[in-house]
């Protein structure tokens, strides 16, 4: 190191000044760094490596009509569909079998030759064949009127009325039947109320 003889006059005066630099980018550092721990965290842009920050953002309500920013509610797999209510049952409708049929065919034959009581027996048979069957009690009740015997023909009508349920025109049928034994036996306020019941039903 030359001495103060050697021309540097200047060297003494430069070292305070490179020290006094030191210490305003100290001071300056410090300052920098107290700011950014007093500054509120940022949300967006970019983070301190560098990339880029996400945010989340609220999802978007879906608009609904009339102003309101509620979603509309979408009907559930139950909802939405009026309850359809039951069908009505279809009407019954009692028809012979053909062996009941071939009988009572046979039994008509017979009341032509004024055969009654061969047209009971073979009405009989069709009843063994279909006995719950209402066409079958009314066409013997209908024998029994013309071979004399209205008390029996009535007890029929009923029995097959009461099986005739759901079919207006059996049941037409029965009342008629009951009618005409009610009448045969002098009954006629009776047998004209059968009559009126008989006529409402048929025009059902």
């Amino acid at each position: 190191m030359s001495g103060p003889d050697s021309g540097c006059t200047g060297c003494f005066i430069e070292v305070p000044d490179v020290m006094k630099l030191t210490w305003v980018a100290l001071a300056l550092g410090g300052l920098l760094a107290g700011c950014s721990l007093l500054s509120p965290p940022q949300t967006g842009g970019m983070a301190s490596s560098g990339g880029p920050v996400s945010e989340e953002r609220p999802t978007p309500r879906a608009y609904a009509p009339g102003g309101n920013s509620a979603a509309t509610a979408q009907p559930g797999p139950f909802e939405g569909t009026p309850a359809q209510p039951p069908a009505a049952p279809a009407p019954r409708r009692f028809t012979l079998g053909p062996a009941a049929s071939a009988l009572v065919s046979e039994a008509h034959a017979q009341e032509q030759s004024r055969n009654f009581g061969l047209a009971a027996q073979t009405l009989e048979r069709a009843l063994s064949i279909e006995p719950r069957n209402p066409l079958v009690w009314i066409e013997l009740g209908r024998e029994n009127i013309l071979a004399g015997n209205p008390a029996q023909a009535y007890g029929m009508g009923r029995k097959a009325l009461y099986m005739a349920s759901g079919d207006s025109r059996a049941q037409a049928n029965a009342w008629q039947l009951i009618a005409a034994s009610l009448r045969a036996q002098g009954r006629n306020d009776e047998a004209y109320v059968a009559e009126e019941k008989a006529v409402a039903l048929r025009q059902n």
